[in-house]
């Protein structure tokens, strides 16, 4: 089906699987559902040229993946895994689990780690391609779209960092692809499949339920709503049972810890959430594909031949209204509008072809060639650290990754001065869970004892025991509120330098410490756990 070979005098190449068709047959692709419409048949997937992309993009990646370090949350993730269990306070277990076996296949370093991530998000480049072609877009619209979703901002961070986000958003992709085949095809048969997706994303992050919800929202008010009258769809809710049901046992058994952190993100950042969202969507993907992605939206809810799917442009914004209402970050937003990116790719590609002598093409190349420069220096480890001013501004995770190792040294400076006769009861305590990651990877090699910490997921690992009653060398932050009434006698014994005066959340943190405690551990720790 190469478009080359098509003639000029024929159907347009590039427009013929989209365009309302005006002569014969207008409803067969509006009502795929229909017992006697005929299915329109897919153009062929671009393997090939997809692949160049994504082989392109995982180089980028793995050329960078090791260049400064761990990020807190991976940090965290790591702890988390080997600490194995069915949830945690604040995600579901599969990220953690992923990081275990990343790290025990690809070994214990950045590098290692990421793997899973590189994967993920490679695997997410190939699902928005498809999911341009579900929606009728020929080899180049897929090229397309590959090329947009790896040149995001989005995309690239996914790739480059182990987080719950970037397999969420491969789990979003994935959920949205399989929801537009049921719509275009009708074919009950999916249903199993989507409850596969829906399951796994509910092991991995919570907002999966968002998505679903919005996605059936939106069939019962447009359609069609055929899909939904087929006994395939109690078998995918039983998937979804199945593979969901360890985690809310757990959730249950813990008084739904899940539901306090979202409270603390609401309480804490709702405000600049909601009044950044906007903006933040459009630089975490990228201004350059605001004309894409705007395209695809209007072309789902006006194109006729794309009529059947208006129910995926409809979630979009039910996404956006939840994330707005419960003051969610703007990302969690973010796979539906590479969806729609999706969408707008083969409108981008007629404008293309139609103004080929004005430069139109040139511009789009101009376009995605600075989004992945630009995107790339914001998101990976491009400039040395010591350079990070700039990108660390706009996106403060560059500047996560930085200066671990550091903070390691700091604390095994201070435990020198506990008394050896005193280090048996002595106890390190971090404020957060980065601090205590880090020194759960980077303490044992200098000496360090296990940290605790009551800080999320660190707060079941603990508490020390009542007979470690000695000194008490604490990791804090300079704006920590709190602290202070659970110690005695505390003066400072050091103070944290990344050595690259890179400004994030640990430079200049204090090393104190400590005489002791005011009250036994388990008296003091319920008051000591925090989540957000």
């Amino acid at each position: 089906m190469s478009s080359d070979q098509t003639k000029r005098t024929g159907p347009d190449p590039e427009t013929r699987p989209e365009a309302p068709a005006s002569t014969a047959a207008p409803t067969a692709p509006a009502t795929p559902t229909s017992a006697t419409a005929r299915i329109p048949d897919l153009p062929a997937f671009a393997v090939k040229p997809v692949a160049v992309v994504a082989v392109v993009f995982a180089a980028v990646q793995a050329a960078f993946s090791g260049r400064y370090g761990f990020h807190r949350d991976e940090l965290y993730f790591m702890a988390a895994g080997d600490h194995l269990a069915w949830g945690y306070v604040d995600q579901p277990p599969l990220t953690p689990l992923l990081a275990r076996a990343s790290t025990e296949l690809f070994g214990d370093s950045p590098t290692g780690l990421r793997v899973v991530a590189l994967l993920a998000a490679v695997a997410a480049v190939f699902v928005v391609a498809l999911t341009a072609r579900e929606l009728g877009g020929t080899p180049r619209v897929q090229v397309l779209a590959a090329l947009c979703a790896t040149v995001s901002a989005y995309v690239l961070a996914s790739g480059h960092m182990v987080s719950t986000s970037t397999f969420d958003l491969l789990c979003w992709l994935v959920i949205t692809w399989i929801a537009l085949r049921l719509l275009r095809t009708g074919d009950g048969r999916w249903w199993p499949a989507m409850g596969v997706a829906v399951g796994i994303g509910l092991f991995n992050k919570h907002l999966v339920a968002m998505l679903a919800g919005a996605l059936l929202v939106a069939v019962l008010a447009v359609g069609p709503r055929r899909v939904l009258r087929s006994w395939w769809l109690l078998v995918g809710a039983a998937i979804v049972v199945a593979l969901a049901l360890p985690n809310v046992l757990w959730q249950i058994d813990h008084d739904w810890p899940t539901l306090d952190v979202a409270e603390g993100i609401r309480e804490e950042d709702g405000g600049e959430n909601r009044a950044m969202f906007v903006p933040q969507q459009i630089i975490m993907l990228s201004p350059f594909l605001v004309p894409v992605w705007a395209a695809g939206l209007v072309a789902l809810f006006r194109d006729p031949a794309l009529r059947w799917a208006r129910a995926v442009a409809i979630a979009y914004p039910l996404v956006c209204l939840a994330v707005l209402a419960t003051g969610g970050k703007s990302y969690y937003a973010l796979p539906l509008l590479l969806v729609m990116t999706a969408a707008g790719c083969a409108p981008v590609v007629r404008w293309m072809r139609d103004g080929w002598r004005t430069g139109r093409a040139r511009l789009v190349i101009a376009g995605l060639a600075v989004s992945a420069v630009v995107n790339a220096v914001v998101t990976l480890p491009v400039l040395p650290a010591d350079s990070l001013d700039v990108p660390n501004a706009m996106n403060k995770e560059q500047g996560e990754q930085v200066g671990w190792p550091e903070l390691a040294d700091a604390v095994a400076l201070g435990w020198r001065q506990v008394p050896a006769d005193q280090q048996a009861r002595a106890v390190v305590f971090a404020g957060n869970y980065g601090e205590a990651g880090a020194l759960v990877r980077y303490g044992p090699e200098r000496g360090l004892p296990e940290p605790y910490s009551g800080h999320m997921a660190f707060a079941d690992w603990g508490p020390p025991p009542d007979s470690a009653n000695g000194p008490v060398l604490l990791v804090r932050i300079d704006d920590a509120e709190g602290q202070d009434r659970f110690f005695t006698g505390c003066r400072l014994v050091g103070r944290v330098d990344n050595g690259k005066d890179v400004d994030n959340e640990e430079q200049d943190a204090q090393v104190q410490l400590c005489t002791g405690t005011t009250a036994p551990w388990s008296v003091m720790w319920p008051d000591m756990r925090r989540g957000y």
